[in-house]
């Protein structure tokens, strides 16, 4: 898991291979990630969008931008968190994913950037 605190938010990511949703024969893989975000400020925060890095270790270099996650604007409250899945798919058996979310301030309505730490996305048999 790799974690990252960015304006009070921290960011936690965990990913997770595929193998029954991935096809090698094709360079076609699934790595599922789970994100938590926790508020750690004195105030409510809103999850406005998000805006990925997707890179393959064949140089494949893809942007992914849109609102909210997984269809929602989550709100988080003060010492809460909110988590969700989600997942991407590669043409190669290592890449790495990294971002940002636009996240709102809702006690004075500031727009904050908070970034998402660079996570690996490796097939298991490659770290042998």
């Amino acid at each position: 898991m790799v974690q990252q605190v960015t304006e009070g938010v921290n960011i936690m990511v965990e990913s997770f291979y595929q193998p029954m949703q991935s096809n090698p024969l094709n360079s076609e893989y699934l790595f599922a990630y789970r994100i938590t975000i926790e508020n750690l400020t004195i105030y409510p925060v809103k999850l406005l969008s998000r805006h990925w890095h997707i890179v393959d270790s064949n140089g494949t270099h893809r942007e992914v931008e849109g609102d909210g996650v997984v269809g929602q604007q989550p709100v988080i409250t003060p010492g809460s968190s909110y988590q969700y899945t989600s997942a991407s798919n590669m043409h190669s058996d290592i890449g790495k994913m990294y971002g940002s979310y636009l996240i709102e301030n809702l006690f004075n309505k500031k727009k904050l950037t908070v970034k998402i730490p660079e996570f690996l996305l490796i097939v298991p048999a490659k770290m042998n």
